[in-house]
């Protein structure tokens, strides 16, 4: 609480400075990893951007810092995904409220007809909308929009960019739709730390299970673990998936529990949720995220 509170008064404080930093372009801060490269894709060189989050950061659990709160009243322009995702950055952005910034959740934008429900979230929907290829096409066209009205003198760069980076993820989706056809049905299972991958199992035909619920902030009991091993023995399930994002820890107790039982499970490798990998690394953007994803949970599970 002291330190919403700390955080709100310097947000006053800069609120009431009569000057900010000037440039020619936008400036737009982003808070997650693949909101940050979506931005950055549809901008170009025609605005700055800046991600408050980095690789493997978890965006349930982050906090923002005074020097987040200092980028966030110098943007023109703040983009995050919303449903509760960035769930303790939500009083800073109500605060920001007050200073006329240009705040687009993407996700509220989506249909709310076409989301999962979920019981864990004050919104009740699944945040983790990312995973479904088609819902990130809309936040593209959505970024777009906004950049263009924002600023009219590039708004051709903005489309054209837009339209080229909408043509990568439509090939993408194409590449791996046919890597997981080479999977069989009954394979198609998969086991993972927390609930982030509902969207891809729904859009790409995976039953998907995860130990933890949709937020990392709950925490995996033991009965919850039993549970879980008792069903990865019967379905004999090959491989369970650890996180980026999340400590390898739970996912290592369920092997065990597996193997306690006298059955086989292999941890697949490690998979990116909610965060890609590290600037500079084809993870590290949101194609290369989600091609080695699927590879991995493919070759894995075959």
């Amino acid at each position: 609480m002291k330190r919403v509170l700390l955080l709100l008064l310097i947000i006053g404080f800069f609120g009431c400075k009569e000057t900010k930093q000037s440039s020619d372009k936008l400036n737009i801060v982003t808070t997650t990893t693949m909101i940050t490269d979506l931005v950055k894709n549809i901008g170009g060189d025609a605005v700055n951007v800046q991600g408050l989050m980095g690789a493997g950061v978890d965006p349930h659990l982050y906090k923002a810092s005074e020097g987040d709160v200092s980028k966030l009243y110098n943007a023109d322009i703040i983009f995050y995904n919303g449903l509760h995702l960035e769930g303790k950055l939500v009083e800073v952005f109500e605060k920001m409220e007050t200073q006329n910034k240009t705040q687009v959740a993407l996700a509220e934008y989506l249909d709310k007809n076409t989301l999962i429900g979920s019981e864990y979230f004050a919104s009740n929907f699944d945040p983790h909308v990312w995973f479904d290829i088609q819902y990130y096409i809309q936040f593209a066209e959505k970024v777009a929009e906004i950049l263009s009205e924002a600023d009219s003198e590039h708004a051709e760069t903005f489309q054209k960019n837009k339209e080229n980076y909408i043509k990568k993820l439509k090939e993408l989706e194409a590449e791996i739709k046919s890597t997981i056809e080479s999977l069989p049905k009954q394979q198609r299972i998969l086991v993972t730390a927390h609930d982030a991958f509902n969207y891809f199992g729904k859009a790409y035909d995976f039953e998907v299970v995860g130990l933890q619920g949709l937020s990392t902030a709950t925490e995996a009991g033991v009965q919850d673990v039993q549970r879980l091993s008792d069903f990865i023995i019967e379905k004999n399930v090959k491989a369970i998936f650890v996180e980026s994002s999340v400590p390898r820890r739970t996912i290592e107790a369920l092997q065990q529990a597996v193997l306690s039982k006298g059955a086989q499970v292999t941890i697949g490798g490690s998979l990116y949720s909610d965060a890609l990998g590290n600037a500079g690394t084809e993870e590290g953007t949101y194609l290369g995220m989600f091609r080695y994803n699927v590879n991995t949970i493919v070759n894995s599970l075959k």
